[in-house]
């Protein structure tokens, strides 16, 4: 008789805020803890497009959401401290976590950066009882590198995965199939995975509140009303979910890297087009050095100054991190097809179609690889000078202020015009 599977289902809790929490405590030596006072990690509360990314513990009492703005969220806390993201420093705790899971497992697969599943099918003889087993593994975490999870039991990767998002921070529960009608149906259907807002309002206007209401429905009424996606639903509601937890290889979570900013004044030329999207691309071309994964094509989002949204995406000739070719491939949508009737009010880049920057590339016979290369190596000697002397140290000449050039060197600011092009 084979083994009943097992899988867990780890999930970081309040992962950015956490790991910025523990850096500062555990090595800067700060005071006081993030965790236990209301915080926020956020974007630059100094323009309008800073948002909350994470949020502690005792930020969720006052009604702060992830993803609204700073602004709306210092209204609800005034005393909010709010601290910036360090996406260097999340790689790494995410890093470490998945090294102790394969210290356990052979079966580890990444959902995303601060989530992954683990398969401990058979494991019984070597760490007894799974849910025992997965409490000490949660305070091992706790304990070895300074976070919290929540860790879901159940006999799949759905189930699992839905445990893990009940009652946090720093717990362990279960949900096997024959407790799915307890713990599962009583719960709103947005809390099903993968039911965002527009599916709930459908499931809504349709009566159906609870995932136990979509679970009872007749699978055939199902698919008349709401086709393949629904009964994909219909299946992750009765607990039905037989992917395996084993894959072969993971490159990464991501499935694209972007940036994007409201505008404090909405733009009314070209120029000024160009350096958001510049500036944005200086984030991107980092954020993907990081994580190790380079761009095939490019997304732009424009946003008018009648909030209507135009998307463009394209191609590149080789995949890169150069956030130059990444700027200007989004400049060249940009200009192919804004007709500007409208000022712009927000713009946002997103490099897609991501692969790991070791793959092997196919050259195309009308790219300059050669040029390609001795760009990247220029902009991986850029990110060392950040890291080294700050993110400010060298920077595009097309985003500086109209300064004297005697005033470039007061600043400290170093102009390659090679970046510039």
């Amino acid at each position: 008789m084979s083994a009943r599977p097992i899988i867990f289902h780890i999930d970081v809790n309040s992962a950015f805020l956490s790991w910025s929490a523990a850096y500062r405590c555990h090595v800067l030596g700060e005071e006081p803890d993030l965790r236990t006072v209301p915080s926020i990690v956020g974007g630059d509360q100094e323009a309008r497009h800073g948002i909350v990314l994470a949020k502690s513990t005792p930020a969720k009492k006052y009604g702060i959401q992830t993803g609204e703005p700073i602004v709306a969220a210092r209204k609800k806390c005034p005393n909010l401290i709010i601290i910036p993201p360090d996406f260097h420093l999340y790689v790494e705790n995410s890093k470490a976590l998945i090294s102790l899971l394969k210290s356990y497992s052979d079966h580890v697969v990444q959902y995303s950066i601060d989530e992954a599943w683990a398969d401990f099918t058979g494991y019984e003889m070597l760490y007894g009882d799974p849910v025992e087993f997965a409490w000490k593994l949660k305070d091992q975490i706790r304990e070895e590198l300074g976070f919290t999870v929540n860790i879901g039991v159940s006999s799949n990767r759905l189930l699992a995965k839905m445990a893990g998002d009940f009652k946090k921070p720093d717990l362990v529960h279960t949900l096997f199939p024959e407790e799915i009608e307890e713990k599962m149906w009583p719960l709103p259907v947005e809390r099903l995975f993968l039911v965002g807002k527009a599916a709930a309002d459908r499931l809504h206007s349709l009566g159906i509140y609870t995932i136990g209401d979509l679970a009872e429905m007749d699978h055939d009424y199902v698919n008349q009303l709401l086709g393949k996606n629904g009964l994909m639903l219909w299946s992750y509601a009765n607990g039905l979910d037989d992917s395996p937890v084993m894959e072969k290889d993971f490159v990464s979570p991501m499935k694209s890297v972007g940036h994007g900013i409201t505008c404090t004044a909405d733009l009314k030329t070209e120029e000024e087009v160009w350096k958001v999207i510049l500036e944005l691309c200086q984030d991107i071309g980092h954020r993907l050095r990081i994580h190790g994964l380079k761009a095939q094509g490019i997304q732009i989002a424009i946003r008018s100054q009648e909030l209507f949204t135009r998307q463009y995406q394209g191609q590149l000739s080789l995949p890169t991190i150069v956030p130059l070719e990444i700027a200007k491939l989004a400049r060249e949508l940009f200009q192919r097809n804004y007709d500007w009737k409208e000022p712009v009010r927000s713009v946002t880049v997103r490099a897609i179609n991501l692969v790991s920057a070791k793959e092997p590339e196919q050259i195309c016979l009308f790219s300059d690889p050669i040029r390609l290369e001795k760009e990247e190596k220029l902009f991986l000697a850029i990110e060392e000078i950040r890291r080294r002397f700050g993110k400010r140290a060298i920077y595009p000449a097309a985003l500086m202020k109209d300064l004297k050039m005697s005033e470039y060197r007061d600043h400290g600011l170093i102009m390659p015009g090679v970046m510039n092009r």
